[in-house]
């Protein structure tokens, strides 16, 4: 009977711990240097900041052609932080800082 009891104790340590170095097993068909598909990471897309609006009790950030306080969300942006001369965001869940295009230099002609 102790026996058995033993066996039986080697064999469900054997299956447990066995089973998780099938886990860990590569594909051999794979290339050394590919990726998992989930593990490449999307572009970053372009932004469009179009101004940066600030009063005394106003913070607003126009991105995309949308109106954003600090904290509002819209498609798979939210914006953190308003300043003036930057936006800190959460762009798919990735920090990015957006800056307002510089405006164009005017000359005065003679």
């Amino acid at each position: 009977m102790q026996v058995k009891h033993s066996l039986q104790l080697v064999l469900g340590m054997v299956l447990a711990f066995g089973c998780n170095s099938a886990w860990s097993l590569q594909d051999p068909t794979r290339p050394p240097d590919a990726r998992a598909p989930s593990a490449q990471s999307a572009p970053e897309r372009n932004l469009e900041l179009g101004s940066i609006l600030l009063s005394a009790g106003r913070r607003v950030a126009v991105i995309e052609g949308v109106a954003l306080k600090e904290g509002d969300s819209y498609d798979g942006i939210r914006v953190r932080r308003i300043y003036r001369d930057k936006v800190e965001i959460l762009d798919q869940g990735r920090a990015r800082v957006l800056y307002p295009q510089a405006l164009p230099q005017v000359r005065r002609s003679q």
